[in-house]
């Protein structure tokens, strides 16, 4: 065992090797900021190693996986970080989730325990019946208090790590031992726990900062959910690989984010197209110097073009999207900051460690133009689903990785994303892109945000309905709408209907959860069809 260890150690792929190679190379520098919090990188590295001593006392070890509950914290990263060093799997739970669901996956993934902040405590606290679940800790607790434990299970947080010695943790990490299982939204079935491996995560996370050019020098803000991959893994693992500063926001506030750019001088940002959009309308904007901004990032979905350009503007400084999926760890293209303004809409080339094509349904690779299916191969990719042979052998099909989107490559080799599979419209025996649609709606000047959909026709089968929300929470007149788009688009992707909502239903990383409208306005053409 010992020669074992000893020879692993000396070629291993292991994600916590990224903040004690960072902590030599820059062992004074800020690593991490929440309020009046100030961590260097030596303190965060001795705080990680600490917290997988913690661990290992309660009885986790190797392979085992531990389930965790928080908001953003330095917390979060410092259980990342120690389940990574001590060989653990790490779920990170998204805490918007209700107690069946978080139940769900702590049974699914067969937790061994939980790591939990003080406000998420009720949520799990009965979940007596689940075999597997072994320990709870609590990650917040007041040093001058003490809460009260729901069985013996409970350890609280100081004295969990606080004594223990700070020398580096070393355990045998093979390349394919799981680093993480991030559980997908399930918005169609019971969620997926997608299985990443600590070599995936890593080539991710050195690809990213290799292609967003991060460097010793960035402050980053972290402002979307660290539970969500595209935070954890697309921005801020690499910026801790490079060196660089993580400044901690619990949740977005555009006057909170501006105040924090113009104090700490914040090179990068990351945010959803929407959270550019406000900042952009929000009236005390002029008042912030944001003009240390090297790189503002976006994900989720393409920026409308309007807000692109004005967002180009304002900012003065370079913006990039990233696209992939929980799988691939997840970044599986960049569309680079040469290209927004000449390609807009495009969802870019791909990332360093990634090969992208496009497939027909027999398995074959289509050429320039062709829509089809996209499809990856790269070492990020995922190693399966857990406990679903048949969906991994599935997503594995024909020697590539199925993305469950629709997209086509252009002349220049750019990816262009045309739809999710499951949301493509199929109406009358016509396939009808939805977000090309979404696209025309957006330039309407009062659409906040907009979704399209297929609901049930007796003539059309699907009727292409769209959804939209307004700027200022008054009805859009539907007939803008259409003949926005018979403007530009052909008939038969002009919507039959245009409803005005309040809000969308939204998942806590911003997407907008599309089979809860189908399945809310499912009967509105039934008056019709009679």
């Amino acid at each position: 065992m010992y020669m074992s260890l000893e020879y692993n150690l000396v070629h291993r792929v292991n994600m916590g090797d990224i903040l004690k190679r960072s902590a030599k190379r820059f062992p004074n520098k800020i690593a991490i900021i929440e309020e009046e919090r100030r961590i260097s990188y030596r303190e965060l590295n001795n705080m990680v190693n600490k917290v997988a001593r913690g661990f290992q006392s309660i009885g986790l070890n190797k392979g085992d996986r531990l389930s965790l509950i928080s908001s953003n914290s330095i917390e979060f990263m410092l259980v990342y970080f120690a389940c990574a060093k001590a060989g653990i799997t790490i779920v990170p739970i998204n805490t918007s989730l209700l107690a069946n669901e978080i139940e769900y996956i702590i049974r699914d993934s067969e937790s061994k325990a939980v790591a939990v902040e003080k406000q998420f405590l009720d949520l799990i606290r009965t979940n007596e019946t689940i075999d597997s679940l072994k320990e709870i800790i609590l990650i917040d607790e007041d040093p001058n208090s003490r809460h009260e434990a729901a069985s013996k299970r409970l350890h609280h947080w100081n004295s969990l790590w606080e004594t223990k010695d700070d020398r580096e943790v070393y355990c045998e990490v093979l390349d394919r031992d799981l680093m993480q299982c991030l559980y997908t939204s399930g918005t169609t079935s019971d969620p997926k726990g997608v299985m990443s491996s600590h070599t995936a995560v890593y080539f991710n996370t050195l690809g990213t900062a290799y292609d967003l050019k991060f460097t010793e020098q960035d402050v980053s803000i972290a402002m979307l959910p660290m539970y969500h991959v595209a935070q954890l893994n697309a921005i801020s693992t690499p910026v801790f690989l490079a060196g660089g500063t993580t400044v901690v926001m619990k949740k977005f506030d555009p006057e909170q984010l501006m105040t924090i750019i113009e104090n700490e001088k914040a090179t990068q940002i990351f945010g959803l197209p929407m959270m550019y959009r406000t900042l952009l309308d929000h009236p005390k904007r002029p008042e912030y110097n944001l003009t240390s901004l090297r790189l503002c990032v976006y994900a989720m979905a393409p920026m409308p073009e309007y807000d692109l350009r004005r967002a180009h503007e304002e900012f003065q400084c370079d913006f990039a999207l990233l696209f992939g999926q929980t799988e691939m760890a997840p970044v599986a293209t960049v569309f680079r900051p040469e290209h927004q303004l000449i390609k807009s809409g495009a969802v870019g080339t791909p990332a360093v460690n990634v090969e992208v094509g496009i497939m027909d349904q027999n398995g074959e690779l289509l050429s320039e133009q062709e829509i089809g299916e996209i499809v990856y191969r790269s070492p990020q990719t995922m190693e399966g689903y857990l406990n679903d042979i048949q969906k991994t052998e599935e997503a594995f099909a024909h020697g590539w990785f199925h993305s469950g989107d629709y997209g086509y490559f252009d002349e220049d080799s750019i990816l262009w994303f045309a739809d999710r599979k499951k949301d493509m419209v199929k109406t009358g025996g016509v396939n009808v892109a939805s977000i090309e649609v979404e696209r025309a709606i957006f330039q309407h000047p009062n659409v906040q945000n907009v979704a399209v959909i297929g609901l049930p026709h007796e003539h059309w089968t699907e009727a292409l309905t769209a959804f939209v929300v307004s700027k200022d929470q008054e009805e859009i007149v539907e007939e803008e709408i259409i003949q926005l788009c018979k403007q530009q688009l052909g008939g038969y992707k002009v919507p039959k209907k245009v409803i005005t909502l309040k809000e969308f239903p939204m998942t806590s990383s911003g997407k907008i959860q599309k089979h809860k409208l189908r399945s809310d306005f499912a009967n509105i053409y039934e008056k019709v069809n009679k």
